[in-house]
């Protein structure tokens, strides 16, 4: 079971990875998404997936039965998934605004600093020429 959730990570980190290289800004928050659920995925995995007991300790006890689950991977996850989901809700509307206000999405196209190409190679020669 561990190799086949290993190699779900992996497809899903490639998926990931192929998302945000498109050139595209709402390819690369759905691909922001999918990487965020392959950590996750990679942190409950490295907990090991054992059946066992709830970790909870008997009244008089001082630490619990053998064979319980590891509950620290599946708080880390469960952190990381609040987290993911605010920088989630973050990028689509720092996306949103950028549509708005320039009209794109590509970001090729989103050069509000910087100087287009051909305005750059004028300058570049003027300079040269002086």
């Amino acid at each position: 079971m561990e190799v086949l959730l290993a190699l779900t990570i992996g497809t899903v980190t490639a998926a990931a990875v192929y998302l945000m290289l498109a050139g595209h800004m709402l390819r690369f928050i759905f691909g922001l998404v999918l990487i965020s659920n392959a950590a996750n995925l990679t942190i409950f995995l490295a907990g090991r997936l054992t059946e066992g007991a709830p970790p909870l300790i008997a009244e008089g006890a001082d630490a619990p039965v053998a064979g319980v689950a590891n509950a620290l991977p599946q708080a880390l996850v469960l952190t990381a998934i609040v987290i993911g989901f605010g920088l989630f809700a973050f990028a689509i509307v720092l996306v949103f605004r950028a549509w708005s206000a320039l009209g794109t999405l590509n970001p090729d196209e989103m050069r509000l600093a910087e100087p287009r190409n051909e305005d750059a190679e004028n300058q570049l020669s003027q300079e040269v020429k002086t």
